[in-house]
């Protein structure tokens, strides 16, 4: 384990025990429909990764980065949009692949964003959700795992650009972020 880890909250094998699930009931869901899967990056990317070979359905991928962060481990609340997706969502059905939720105020505003571009639909799947954290209510529909307040690291999750590559999620130490 990092020295700068309190705790393994989700190891390795949960981690893919839950991407097997979450693809399940997406390829369910989305057998007929054209799908476009748009992943917040960067936190998303490895989550993301492994989603979409758990998949058997046909789908096209695309990234939007947005920014409520920077460096800090408090969100600021205002969502920037520093890339867009390359491609036309109009008539589509959207599925936005984000690491966690907390505030809820990035996918709030990727969720009104999308149905502006005249997408058909746009769906949430997370990693985990911080129902505790929540400023703004935003519909969810596949929630790998709800997890308490910490501040959690690994499988694509950071703190600074820090702790992204660690096999497992963990709990920093508070003493790191404070």
């Amino acid at each position: 384990m990092h020295k700068d880890i309190e705790k393994i909250l989700v190891s390795e094998e949960e981690l893919k025990e839950i991407v097997k699930k979450l693809a399940e009931k997406i390829d369910k869901d989305y057998s007929k429909k054209e799908l476009i899967i748009v992943g917040v990056l960067k936190g998303s990317a490895l989550f993301m990764a492994d989603l979409i070979r758990a998949l058997e359905n046909d789908f096209k991928i695309d990234f939007v980065v947005v920014s409520s962060y920077a460096n800090a481990s408090e969100s600021s609340g205002r969502v920037n949009l520093i890339k867009d997706v390359s491609q036309s969502v109009k008539g589509k059905d959207v599925l936005i692949v984000e690491d966690i939720i907390d505030s809820g105020n990035t996918l709030n505003f990727l969720v009104n964003y999308f149905y502006t571009k005249n997408a058909d639909s746009v769906k949430i799947v997370t990693l985990f959700d911080k129902p505790d954290r929540r400023q703004v209510e935003v519909p969810v529909q596949y929630v790998g795992k709800i997890i308490p307040d910490v501040f959690i690291v690994g499988y694509g999750l950071d703190y600074a650009e820090n702790y992204r590559t660690l096999p497992y999620v963990g709990i920093l130490k508070p003493e790191i972020y404070s």
